[in-house]
């Protein structure tokens, strides 16, 4: 697929990150911190992956642990450092981070324009210890809104990918998470516990 605005639609939000700020609604703090309670162990090291400018990270360090941002667009991530947020450059497909390392990994309105959000997945699913969760908002492409922003999103250039709530559960059942729908709607959540090896086997 060809990709206009270069890998991940980066090139894209290196332009815009100055503006980005001012048109993106706050990120559902609620939903997410639902999607971190289904973890079976404490969640204090937290990663916010494709997470740009800090926008879900503001939302949940109001009342929890301050995610580090981890980005592939420069630009965006120079606007989370001057907001004071901890950052790492990184392809969400490759996190520079050990197996087993974090206590949960978040993507925040960003899962689809990853050019491998199956990859992507189980990558977020290798860093994130056992008991841990990987939770990730998107939105519905089979709401009015959903349609309406998958239209839009053609338009702009951008080679986004959308799923179903019931689709992007398969997407997590398959990288061997256990998948639970948080939230539904235009904007829903998923959440996916990793599981003990024990607990896989049985």
């Amino acid at each position: 697929m060809s990709r206009l605005h270069g890998r991940g639609d980066v090139r894209f939000f290196d332009r815009i990150a100055a503006l980005y700020d001012l048109v993106m609604p706050s990120a559902d703090a609620d939903a997410l911190r639902r999607g971190l309670a289904f973890a079976r162990r404490p969640v204090e090291c937290v990663l916010d992956v494709a997470g740009g400018t800090g926008r879900a990270t503001r939302a949940l360090a109001r009342n929890g642990p301050e995610p580090v941002v981890v980005d592939f667009s420069r630009g965006m991530l120079s606007r989370a450092r001057a907001d004071g947020h901890d950052t790492v450059h990184a392809d969400a497909g490759t996190l520079p981070f050990c197996d087993d390392s974090v206590d949960a990994v978040i993507v925040v309105d960003a899962l689809h324009h990853m050019p491998d959000p199956d990859g992507a997945i189980r990558e977020a699913a290798r860093v994130v210890s056992p008991g841990g969760v990987v939770v990730v908002q998107e939105f519905g492409p089979d709401t009015l809104r959903g349609r309406g922003l998958v239209l839009a999103e053609r338009a702009i250039g951008f080679d986004s990918q959308f799923w179903t709530p019931d689709e992007l559960c398969a997407v997590f059942e398959n990288a061997g998470l256990t998948a639970r729908l948080v939230s539904s709607g235009f904007e829903y959540v998923v959440a996916g516990r990793v599981e003990s090896a024990e607990a896989s086997q049985g």
